[in-house]
Order: C-alpha cells, then structure tokens, then sequence
C-alpha cells in the first residue's frame, strides 16, 4: 500500500501539470477532442457543485467572422452522394408544394454544420443559400461546446438575409444554452484547484459540465469581451429580433405567415379545413403541464422576449462557477420563470424520454390546443438517428451534430403538397393534401411519416 500512495503522490501532480498545459501538448488536444458519453445539460435548479473556474486569462484577441466558404475544402472529406431536393414548384396545374428543412442543436461546430446544410440542399456548395427550400428551421443550442460560435451565428443571419431577398425564410430558435448563457450560467472552462484531493471529483464531473470552453471563450477576446457580445452586442441584438423560443409554421399561406396564432378559443378557426396544417417548433418541448400554450405560439413568444430583455440589460454577474449561480433577475414574473422551469419549453424532456404509451396518450391534446399536426424539437439527443414518435406527431432531431458529441449528421425534410383533385356534388373543390417526412443522413434517407388526407375547400 506505501508504493501505491508513493506512485499516486507522483503521478497525480504530473498529470495535473500536463493537462494545465494541455494546449502546448497536440495529442491532448485530440484527447479533448473525444466525444462526450452522456452530455445533457442539467436544469440549474438541479444542479448542486461548485465548480473551480478561471476567466482572467484569455488574451484579447478577437475572432475575425469566417465566411462558410471558408470550410469547403477542409472538414470532412465527402463520402456520400447529393441528393437533389425536390424544388418547391411543380408542374402539376393548380399543385401547391412547400418544403422545410430542419436541424437540430449545433454546439459551436461549423464544419458539421455547413455538412449538414449542404446534404439537405439549404446551401450551396459555397455556404450559400440554395433557393432549393422554402424554409429552413434551427431549434437552438448553436453556442457552447465548441469553437464556432461567432462564426455559427453570423452565418445564420447572412443565410437569414440572401433567403429572404429570393422568397424563402429562416426560423430561428433559443434553446437553453443561449439562455444559461445570457443568465450567466457558463458551467465549463473548469481548471484544476490546488488540493489534489479535488482532482478525482473534478475528473468525473469535467465531461458532464464541459459546456463553455475557454478555447471559445478566447474568440470572443475574453470573459467580459463575450457578455457584452451575448447582451447587447451583435449576437445579442439578433437573438433579440430574430430569434424566438418556439414557432407555429403552417403548411400552406391559407392559415398566413409562419408565427400566426392559432387560439382554440377562435370558432372561425375550428372550422376551417386546414386549421391544423402547421408544424411546431420548439428546442425542449411543449408540456401538456406548461400552462402558457395559448394563444400560439405569441403567448409563449412574448413572456420569452420579455424576459430576454431584463437578462440581457441587467448588470452582466459573473459568470458562474465559481460564482455563485445568478439566477433571473428579481423583477421577473411567474410567467417568466415558469418558462424557464423544467417543464417550460426549453428544458423539458418529456417527448423524448417517457414511455410511449404516455406520450401518445398526452399530444393530441397538446396538439389541439396549438393548432397543429405535430411536434418537432432538439434538446434531448440521440446519437444514431432522428426519433419518431407516435406516427410522427413527435419528432426529436438533436442526433449531437457537433463533433463534441460524436453523433449521426442529420436533417429533417418535410415536403407538403395541395393538389387539385375534383368538384364534389355540390360544385365544392376537393384536393389531395400529402405531407411526406423524412430523415436525411450522409448516405441514406428514411421516411418517418407518409400522410394523405382529402379537404374540401376553396384554398387558391
């Protein structure tokens, strides 16, 4: 026993000294580089250890925004076949088509995302938008865990720009790592404290907490370099405008534009053939429990800009750990903070993780009351494949398309179609309305839902 101490007492510090300086060590970078086991992030109100962390020595360097471009010819070499997508005009006289395409969380890694958006037909091979879709959907969790945040979310809003000047539009989503961020709760950047005994319990929780590392924080320039860009820098202010926390996107423009509210409540609506015609998106998942459903989805779209706006204003705390967690500000309002709790849209896990008879039993509901034909939402991964569940009213598209997590590159398609099909007895048109949804990956697709129904109505 003596020798084992004596060899612990002398490997301990050595290892300790060598991952301090890990960056000057390349095969420790690709140590770090491993995917994580098992990395869901963990509701604060969860979360008991305080971590040790250092923010006061990043260099002041900023991160010049890439273009996708710049990443073509360098991430992963191509071992699959594009496959065209379906344009969103036919020939067919009278035939109405709109395509979306959606991808689950991001995690700061450019590369795989440019990959993705390139199989799914969004870009081109320029990391341009392609004009192929009518709609591209994000769900969230663009930052942490990797490098690429700057350049993830510039992307996202020149794509914004070049889609909307040819008729097509990008939804865009906070998921729960944009918020613990502007909180606060930058759990990660952990280093080692000087008691060795700490180093064994740092060690098994460093994979869980990793979520901000200090290589990204070193993009930003530093610690108080990357809340200002997060609050009321360029980040910030688009997150403020062109992100929300959920969306309603009808599937044909008889119901409107994409975030037009649907109310139970309404009698004109219950009525009309293609009320429910519309998808939602969302990054955790609407909770049958969640009491702020309704209207959709302004109610939950307003109570989340609002709070938005006291995080993003207030005087930024420190960053916790080591700090103490900062929590919402003292004004916020029931509403607000049940929008963050754990069965608020952005950290509940539900859909994902119960068992399907009680899923299946509970989105109908939750469903009528939103005005739509099914769910979609990241948050809550699986690394092999985007999950279906209940003939495809739940959808979970996070298969951990970061490099961090090692997971399937993957895409959701869904193409609707209206066709004109005949008069009925009493002159009324009657059309052929199909939804098909698919899952794209690198070297396959995989239809989840193949849905055709019959409506009677005037919707030219």
């Amino acid at each position: 026993m003596p020798r084992v101490l004596t060899v612990l007492a002398v490997l301990i510090p050595v290892f300790s000294v060598l991952w301090v300086c890990r960056s000057f060590i390349p095969v420790f970078d690709l140590v770090a580089s491993l995917p994580l086991s098992w990395p869901l992030a963990v509701h604060p109100d969860n979360e008991n250890s305080q971590q040790a962390y250092d923010y006061g020595h990043s260099d002041d360097s900023g991160q010049k925004p890439l273009q996708a471009s710049d990443f073509v010819d360098h991430h992963r070499p191509k071992h699959h076949e594009h496959v065209p997508v379906a344009a969103h005009t036919d020939s067919t006289k009278g035939q109405f088509t709109r395509k979306i395409v959606a991808v689950g969380d991001l995690h700061g890694d450019m590369p795989n995302a440019l990959e993705v958006l390139q199989m799914a037909g969004v870009v081109d091979e320029n990391g341009d938008w392609s004009g192929e879709v009518d709609f591209f959907v994000q769900t969230g969790d663009i930052i942490d865990r990797g490098d690429d945040t700057i350049k993830l979310y510039d992307w996202m809003d020149k794509l914004r720009d070049q889609a909307s000047a040819v008729g097509g539009t990008v939804l865009s989503h906070l998921g729960n790592h944009e918020w613990m961020n502007v909180i606060g709760d930058w759990r990660g950047m952990l280093v080692l404290r000087s008691r060795l005994c700490s180093f064994l319990a740092w060690a098994r929780r460093y994979q869980e907490l990793q979520y901000v590392h200090a290589s990204e924080i070193k993009t930003f320039g530093s610690v108080p370099a990357r809340q200002e860009m997060l609050s009321t820098g360029r980040i910030g202010r688009s997150w403020a405008t062109n992100y929300t926390t959920t969306s309603r996107l009808p599937l044909h423009p008889a119901l409107g534009p994409p975030n037009t509210d649907y109310d139970p409540a309404s009698p004109s609506l219950s009525d009309f053939p293609l009320s429910h015609a519309a998808i939602s998106f969302v990054h955790g998942g609407l909770a049958p429990s969640y009491p702020d459903l309704t209207p959709f989805p302004s109610r939950i779209n307003e109570i989340s800009a609002s709070l938005l706006h006291k995080l993003q204003h207030r005087t930024q705390p420190p960053p916790h750990p080591p700090y103490p967690y900062p929590g919402l500000p003292h004004d916020t309002t029931l509403a607000e903070q049940r929008l963050y709790g754990g069965d608020g849209p952005l950290w509940y896990r539900g859909w994902a993780l119960d068992p399907e008879e009680k899923v299946c039993k509970e989105v109908d509901d939750v469903l009528k009351k939103t005005g739509t034909r099914r769910m979609v939402m990241g948050h809550t991964p699986d690394f092999q494949k985007i999950v279906s569940r209940c003939d495809g009213k739940i959808i979970i598209i996070d298969t951990g398309i970061s490099h961090a997590y090692g997971g399937a590159l993957s895409a959701l398609s869904v193409t609707y179609t209206l066709t004109p099909n005949a008069l009925n007895t009493l002159g009324e048109k009657i059309w052929t309305e199909t939804e098909v949804v698919k899952a794209l990956y690198l070297d396959r697709e995989v239809v989840l839902a193949q849905d055709e129904r019959e409506v009677v109505g005037d919707f030219d």
